[in-house]
């Protein structure tokens, strides 16, 4: 018997919403925040200071949300209130990034202070949106739909930071005082952005609203007592656990990738231009390539899908410690770009296969943390390689054991073992 809520609008709309918030992770967490926060928000301090501020408020952000995650999860399957949830979370991120565009300069703490709002409301609207795929499509669906949520994501997030570039370096074009102006309206077109293209999920996509609805009280109390049955379930379910354990791995050297990339191409000596460029190739290959890479998944399996994908990071990793030139760190966001959003989408829909049907927030509330508590062993291995070795070559080498780890792990995994009825 077909399901009426797995409609084609329902997808787009659930997918659409990676148009709508990729935003803030382009322009806001990747590009302007940081360099702006350092030359604007903080600039009376030494560099050093204003680095500390910087890295405590992301590291408060991550600290809460890794609780925050599993809680609001449980509590999203119990009260069946994900959209509600999703709302709510993407209300308080949109607020607290508008609210940059009038922190005047010097005024750090309370600029940090919305950035760790948004951070928070950030993360947490993407435990309820993760979740909400078992709700728009069908088992069928998961991989293209998961992909078509990521390529959107990597579009809309590219356009937007390619009109914020275009912004800062032709301010008067765009009737603006300068830099500073461009960036602080940027802040504020971001909070636009988000809020607009989030209407389709909110209009289109339908929630699951059988079994018993219970009060928000209620499900915070029971969300909160399930939450620890919910860690003993998973460690009770050899698939689930495994496979979470090789995608914190995999995905940590992701991360470490993406994070180290910018730091390694300035030790290079290579511009800020060049880096943004690379940045905004990402973004835009991103688009086709993680549809494509759902498309594959459809076609062959999607763990072979995911082994290309970390096959390809090993070889970015290889491919960095010979880089020398401009072009060949073009061609290293080339290469980052064809497979992140590929591995990113097809975790995320191979993980809906393994879960129990009903206990979506909940199993991916602890997803979501893994991927916020990810990035901790790369930098860690590959600081500690730095040092040992005095090669920032070699150290981005070292993180090929991450990819492999986590790759082996996943080998060991089957979702038929974990539904007999579905395949991997």
């Amino acid at each position: 018997m077909s399901d009426t809520r797995f409609t084609w609008r329902g997808r787009f709309g659930w997918a659409f919403y990676d148009w709508a918030n990729s935003a803030f992770a382009t322009t806001v967490v990747a590009g302007f925040f940081p360099v702006f926060f350092k030359t604007f928000w903080s600039a009376d301090y030494p560099a050093e200071t204003s680095t500390l501020q910087l890295g405590v408020g992301s590291a408060l952000a991550s600290f809460l949300v890794l609780f925050l995650a599993p809680v609001g999860g449980a509590i999203a399957d119990r009260g069946h209130r994900k959209k509600a949830g999703l709302a709510l979370s993407t209300g308080l991120s949109v607020a607290a990034t508008a609210g940059l565009f009038w922190v005047g300069h010097g005024q750090w703490l309370t600029a940090m202070a919305l950035f760790v709002l948004a951070s928070i409301g950030f993360f947490m609207a993407m435990v309820f949106y993760d979740s909400l795929i078992v709700d728009v499509a069908a088992p069928g669906d998961y991989d293209r739909t998961s992909a078509l949520g990521y390529g959107l994501g990597y579009l809309g997030g590219g356009l937007l930071l390619a009109l914020n570039v275009a912004m800062t370096i032709w301010p008067h074009a765009f009737g603006l005082a300068g830099r500073a102006d461009a960036v602080r309206w940027s802040f504020l077109s971001v909070a636009v952005w988000w809020a607009l293209f989030s209407l389709p999920l909110f209009l289109f996509s339908r929630e699951r609203t059988d079994g018993a609805r219970v009060s928000a009280v209620q499900a915070v109390r029971d969300g909160l007592r399930e939450l620890r049955g919910t860690a003993r379930d998973i460690l009770a379910q050899h698939e689930i656990w495994l496979f979470l354990l090789a995608y914190w791995l995999y995905i940590d050297g992701v991360n470490t990738i993406v994070r180290m990339a910018v730091d390694f191409g300035l030790s290079l000596g290579f511009g800020q231009e060049s880096l943004i460029m690379a940045l905004l190739l990402v973004q835009f290959i991103g688009f086709p390539a993680a549809i494509a890479f759902g498309w594959l998944a459809s076609i062959w399996e999607t763990k072979k899908a995911i082994y290309l994908g970390l096959c390809v990071y090993a070889a970015i990793s290889a491919w960095a410690y010979f880089l020398h030139d401009v072009w060949q760190f073009y061609a290293m966001a080339v290469a980052i770009g064809l497979v992140q959003g590929g591995v990113q989408s097809l975790s995320r829909s191979y993980y809906a296969r393994l879960i129990p049907e009903g206990k979506a927030g909940e199993y991916f509330g602890i997803y979501n943390m893994l991927g916020k508590f990810a990035a901790v062993i790369g930098p860690l291995l590959v600081g500690v390689v730095a040092a040992m070795s005095g090669s920032a070559r070699l150290s981005i080498l070292s993180v090929v054991v991450l990819f492999i780890a986590g790759g082996w792990l996943l080998t060991r995994v089957d979702a038929r073992r974990a539904h007999p009825s579905t395949g991997a």
